[in-house]
């Protein structure tokens, strides 16, 4: 069994998730990729009374949500804990695994790439993960052009993890689809 002490101040662990307020302008960093884009909405993820980051959503016109992995969007987390980048890494590719049978080869070679892309994080650090259909996603780390992986499915069970319908926290998922048209 897991440990579940260190599963809890992981970034996907079970938890309690809110709706949060805020400005809902378009990042200065998303203006040239995602011109049109609009926030589609935000949760706060807490864990055991712990806040562990607030999420906000951002898409372009005609974004479906059943079909996310079509579509270029962006997802930013803002940290308000510090984290390492190992764990954030580990956690995201046990998440992954919620929605597909990975198989030890591409397991560890993601876990690989996810851990070389994501810094450690700390208090008031965002990194903001943008989707690219058919190509992967590039981070964003407080603004910054960060690290890339190209890598279609990879993208897809990552950015799954906040938006499939398999994701372990169908609450946040809601909160982040929130402001979308039916």
């Amino acid at each position: 069994m897991k440990n579940i002490a260190s599963s809890a101040i992981l970034t996907l662990a079970m938890g309690l998730f809110h709706s949060h307020g805020g400005a809902s302008t378009l990042p200065v960093e998303l203006r040239a990729s995602l011109p049109m884009a609009e926030l589609a909405g935000r949760a706060k993820l807490t864990v055991w009374g712990l806040e562990v980051y607030n999420a906000s959503l951002w898409v372009a016109p005609g974004f479906k949500a059943g079909d996310y992995a079509s579509h270029r969007f962006a997802l930013e987390l803002a940290y308000l804990r510090n984290l390492s980048g190992d764990a954030i890494a580990k956690r995201s590719i046990s998440e992954m695994r919620r929605q597909a049978e990975l198989g030890d080869s591409k397991e560890a070679v993601w876990t690989a790439q996810l851990k070389a892309a994501l810094p450690d994080v700390k208090t008031g650090d965002r990194i903001t993960g943008v989707h690219t259909p058919g190509l992967g996603l590039q981070f964003l780390v407080n603004g910054q052009a960060g690290a890339s992986i190209r890598d279609p499915e990879l993208a897809r069970l990552f950015f799954g993890i906040w938006l499939s319908p398999l994701t372990s926290e169908p609450g946040m998922r809601q909160a982040l689809l929130a402001l979308l048209q039916p």
